[in-house]
């Protein structure tokens, strides 16, 4: 490096009594190469079970092209995203309503019929969970969900019982990709991102845990996952 006409040595950083390049320390970011994951991180909408606002509201709205247009500017994944990001369903329910009023019915049923819009699990997923609990695989979900959802929801799925700890978006007024919810969850799960493989269906989620640090599976269906997971060898 040179400064003023003259060559400098490298900056330097003491470390403990000897002094090491800024160059030569360790990168923050993404995973060692030949460092595998430990711990499985799963997202649950998509991931774990099935979810989907049409199933429930094609059965209030019967024409096919009213049902689009409601999906895109009523009841909107954008609009559901305040909920999983800690707004209380009943005040945002009440605002849209104000805004649509004829679809006050509608509107209100989501609030109330919630539970229509995850018809299922994931076929084979709850399978793969079974299988890792069984050899000890540490399990852990960060999920983007609301508080009064979540609260409605989470008895009704045993699978859940599996796994030692669940980051709820609406609890803690903070959602995927926020950086902030993946650093949350190393200090909650007591481990590196470097140690976890973080399993979610959304593109934009897994960029953010990848640039982090995390190990990432970006989830199609449960066949590829399978495949993964035993080349990572977390299962067989």
């Amino acid at each position: 490096m040179l400064r003023h006409g003259r060559e400098t040595e490298p900056a330097r950083l003491l470390i403990g009594v000897r002094a090491v390049p800024v160059c030569a320390l360790p990168k923050i970011g993404k995973p060692e190469v030949n460092q595998q994951p430990t711990t499985a991180v799963f997202d649950v909408g998509r991931v774990i079970v099935q979810w989907d606002m049409r199933l429930l509201f094609a059965k209030l709205i019967h024409d096919a092209e009213e049902l689009d247009w409601f999906l895109a500017n009523v009841v909107t994944e954008e609009w559901h995203m305040e909920h999983d990001s800690g707004r209380p369903i009943a005040a945002m329910v009440a605002e849209r309503i104000a805004l649509f009023p004829d679809y006050a019915e509608q509107i209100s049923a989501y609030h109330r019929r919630f539970l229509e819009t995850i018809p299922a699990r994931v076929p084979g997923t709850v399978e793969l969970v079974e299988r890792l609990h069984s050899r000890n695989v540490p399990l852990f979900a960060i999920t983007n969900f609301g508080t009064d959802f979540w609260a409605e929801y989470r008895p009704t799925e045993p699978a859940f019982d599996l796994f030692i700890d669940i980051v709820v978006s609406g609890h803690e007024r903070m959602v995927k990709p926020d950086p902030a919810i993946f650093h949350l969850a190393e200090k909650r799960f007591g481990r590196p991102a470097s140690a976890m493989l973080f399993i979610d269906d959304n593109a934009a989620n897994i960029a953010a845990a990848h640039q982090l640090g995390w190990h990432t599976h970006h989830f199609t269906d449960a066949a590829r996952l399978e495949a993964e997971l035993t080349t990572r060898g977390l299962i067989a």
